[in-house]
């Protein structure tokens, strides 16, 4: 694990990250930044091929349910995929001292995402009645008639404890695109999953990294 910020603690770590011990390590760290005893902290890790449920998921939304490990999770939202080539951002920080809104807070997670995309020419939107973040894709063909294709390069999944969160947002670099066809991802159909790599771009993780460090403290 590395360090890269004083004020809040930025850590990324190597290799593939146990989903239920990431858990663990928020639950205790939301604890301590509650209590004043940690600063508040960026984790950036990938995860071995899982499903995760929010408190939203709908069970019909679970189509491979043998495919995968499935986790249910404490987070807003519904299904989602994880896996190597998608980088999993997990923001914990203290609204008690910043501002006791999640709306905001979710805004500034969509903003910080777009500024990151955009940092590689990409243009991210955000769609009502759709969560995360999504880019169109005018090459390939949709079965919504009239309308341009789009497809979501990154998830946004929360929860707040005593006002401080955790969970957070994952961004896909090059995962395997294929693997989101096990779940209906948070639930929205007609859509696809694209990457950075799906649109083009030779884009790393390590790329990735340094685009949302330095899009951070703007917004936050």
């Amino acid at each position: 694990m590395s360090t890269l910020n004083k004020e809040i603690e930025w850590i990324i770590s190597e290799g593939l990250t146990d989903f239920r011990q990431a858990e663990a390590f928020m639950e205790t760290r939301v604890q301590e930044i509650w209590q004043g005893d940690e600063p508040e902290a960026i984790w950036l890790v990938e995860h071995p091929p899982l499903y995760t449920a929010g408190t939203s998921a709908k069970e019909r939304d679970l189509i491979s349910p043998d495919r995968f490990p499935v986790h249910a999770t404490k987070r807003g939202g519904q299904y989602t995929y994880h896996g190597p080539g998608q980088r999993v951002v997990y923001v914990m920080l203290d609204l008690n001292k910043r501002e006791r809104d999640v709306r905001a807070l979710i805004k500034k997670l969509e903003q910080w995402v777009i500024g990151t995309l955009g940092s590689f020419n990409i243009r991210g939107e955000i769609r009502d009645g759709r969560v995360g973040v999504w880019v169109q894709r005018p090459e390939k063909p949709t079965t919504l008639h009239g309308k341009i294709r789009e497809e979501k390069i990154a998830a946004i999944g929360i929860r707040l404890r005593k006002w401080v969160s955790y969970h957070g947002i994952s961004i896909n670099v090059e995962p395997n695109i294929e693997h989101f066809s096990g779940i209906i991802p948070c639930g929205i159909k007609d859509y696809g999953v694209t990457s950075l790599v799906d649109l083009g771009l030779p884009v790393t993780m390590a790329d990735l990294d340094v685009a949302l460090a330095k899009k951070f403290k703007g917004i936050f």
